[in-house]
């Protein structure tokens, strides 16, 4: 089925996108950025499940980001929304079948780390699995990757370092830490926020960890970048919404979109000065 999903993908565009941008909630906007753009609906490329979460527009956009051929998911799939861990990567899959190797994972995050505040962006630097499965459970293809792939740089340091630079040249605050994903769809109570913190997380979801998992598994370099759009239960003496994670999505829009047209060219360019980490 990726096969056939990557073949419809490219009748659509002669663009060859060598890096993936996964867009999180109320975090779409950067994709209309592409020039010379195709949108494709996920209900039209075969086997691609749909994004059903309110701020996931589910489109699959390739267009040029400068002179950089791009692909950039609007929205992705939940394991909350009732998918499996094969449907959650299937993107991802895609992606890396149609030669992109270099990935960028957005997400909107609860903060953790006290030091964080609304609005704030956070490069992660690795992750805490509590989503309770693994996208490679099951018979290996080993077309795609090996059977036990390391993920002790899940997240590529040298890509890290690149954010925190051009994070730097454009004055814009960028913290790291450690992404925890949770299963949801409900949100973590304060005790699960304690605990999380205990065992040192900094921020909180409930998407991206599958979908690294799956793009280390297929030799691609990962980036992880979550938009702070709420402090986790506990934090503050108030609960928490979603439309507090849109609006917080779109008070930072422009700077996400600048700090994306900046970072992406320089990663791929990261990418192919390196040979592929695929074994």
């Amino acid at each position: 089925m990726i096969g056939e999903a990557k073949r419809y993908v490219e009748s659509q565009t002669s663009l060859r996108p060598k890096i993936g941008i996964v867009l999180g909630s109320g975090l779409g906007a950067f994709a209309d950025e592409l020039n010379d753009r195709v949108e494709i609906p996920y209900s039209e490329i075969p086997g691609w499940p749909p994004a059903t979460a309110v701020g996931h527009a589910g489109r699959l956009i390739v267009g040029k980001l400068g002179d950089l051929d791009a692909a950039v998911m609007a929205g992705r799939a939940h394991l909350y929304e009732g998918n499996t861990p094969s449907q959650v990567t299937y993107g991802v899959r895609v992606l890396g079948s149609l030669g992109v190797r270099a990935m960028v994972f957005t997400n909107a995050a609860g903060g953790i780390n006290l030091a964080l505040e609304r609005g704030g962006l956070v490069v992660i630097s690795d992750h805490i699995n509590l989503q309770g499965c693994n996208p490679l459970v099951g018979p290996n293809d080993d077309s795609l990757g090996p059977r036990f792939p390391d993920m002790s740089e899940a997240y590529s340091r040298p890509f890290r370092l690149i954010a925190k630079e051009v994070a730097a040249e454009l004055c814009i605050p960028l913290s790291e830490g450690v992404y925890a994903a949770m299963l949801g769809p409900s949100y973590e109570t304060p005790a699960e926020i304690r605990y999380l913190r205990t065992i040192g997380a900094d921020v909180v979801g409930m998407s991206t960890v599958l979908e690294v998992i799956a793009a280390n598994h297929m030799g691609m370099t990962s980036l992880g970048i979550s938009c702070v759009t709420n402090m986790a239960a506990g934090v503050l003496p108030q609960k928490i919404h979603h439309e507090e994670v849109l609006e917080t999505g779109a008070m930072v829009r422009d700077t996400l979109v600048l700090f994306l047209k900046a970072l992406a060219p320089r990663l791929v360019g990261q990418v192919t000065e390196q040979p592929s980490q695929k074994s």
